[in-house]
């Protein structure tokens, strides 16, 4: 059996462009991304599936989902009120239990929101997924736990102890990239620019490694090394991290699997004939594919 990997839409948000853009002036970002009348710019909330050639399902991720309550949803703009990605998920005949492996980037809510169930007044928060070990980074683990009070707001305060006493929580650490027995032939690059143990998984392919990009590289437009977020921790360590990544790609044919790109969900890394890298290829969806 072939690996194959599927690109899953989750809910979508608006956010502010300066803020996505932090270093790039908005006469710049403008020409990478529409704003709305309040500045804000569209953003996919994507997921990597991937079926595993001995027929286990890995998710890379699950999005905002739709956990907050309406005034929450409409200040993040999140669009929707339903869960997407388990809708995504019943389109290729699964659903949240059918998962057996959850790999989490970090746990800011626009990335783990989807962990819990949908809103519902009177109701507590819910986990999904409750077949699945979830893979968290120690360090992004312990963020989670003791947030700074710059990026408190970016956490589901109710998440951490469903997952405490989920009994399936699996945290890794190690030299970058680091391996582990869940996934023995998956690598897990580490960065700490965006946030502390930031896990990005690179997923073995015949065509070459796909890296689900998380926030080090959200999109097409900040696979440019310069670009930052206004959301970064350590802009500059970002800035190296990600170069180092980009340059490991294209020498080894790789690519990238954005989560943000409104667009695109899967391009190869290359360098332009000035040096810069740049996204080729571009694919705006994945269908089962064993690439």
């Amino acid at each position: 059996m072939e690996r194959l990997a599927t690109s899953l839409e989750g809910n979508r948000q608006k956010l502010d462009g300066g803020a996505m853009f932090g270093n790039a002036p908005r006469a710049l970002w403008t020409r990478w991304a529409t704003p709305d009348a309040e500045n804000r710019i569209d953003l996919a909330c994507r997921a990597l599936l991937v079926r595993e050639p001995d027929g286990r399902h890995v998710l890379c991720e699950t999005g905002i989902g739709a956990f907050f309550p309406p005034d929450l949803r409409a200040r993040y703009g999140v669009l929707e009120d339903r869960h997407v990605l388990l809708d995504a998920l019943a389109e290729v005949g699964l659903t949240d239990a059918d998962i057996d492996v959850v790999v989490l980037s970090h746990l800011h809510f626009d990335h783990a929101g989807g962990l819990l169930a949908a809103w519902a007044p009177d109701t507590a928060p819910r986990l999904l997924f409750p077949n699945a070990r979830y893979v968290v980074h120690a360090d992004a683990w312990e963020r989670a736990r003791t947030p700074h009070v710059r990026d408190r707001a970016s956490y589901i305060a109710e998440l951490v102890p469903l997952l405490e006493v989920s009994g399936r929580l699996v945290l890794v650490g190690g030299p970058s990239p680091l391996v582990t027995p869940l996934l023995p032939d998956w690598r897990f690059h580490v960065s700490y620019g965006h946030t502390p143990g930031l896990l990005l998984a690179e997923v073995p392919f015949a065509s070459g490694p796909v890296v689900f990009g998380a926030d080090l590289v959200p999109g097409r437009a900040w696979v440019h090394a310069p670009l930052t977020m206004g959301y970064d921790r350590a802009p500059e360590l970002l800035v190296d991290e990600k170069s180092a990544l980009l340059a490991d790609l294209v020498a080894r044919g790789g690519s990238l699997f954005f989560t943000h790109d409104p667009e695109v969900a899967l391009a190869r890394v290359a360098r332009d004939p000035s040096g810069r890298f740049v996204a080729m290829s571009p694919r705006p969806a994945l269908r089962g594919e064993a690439l």
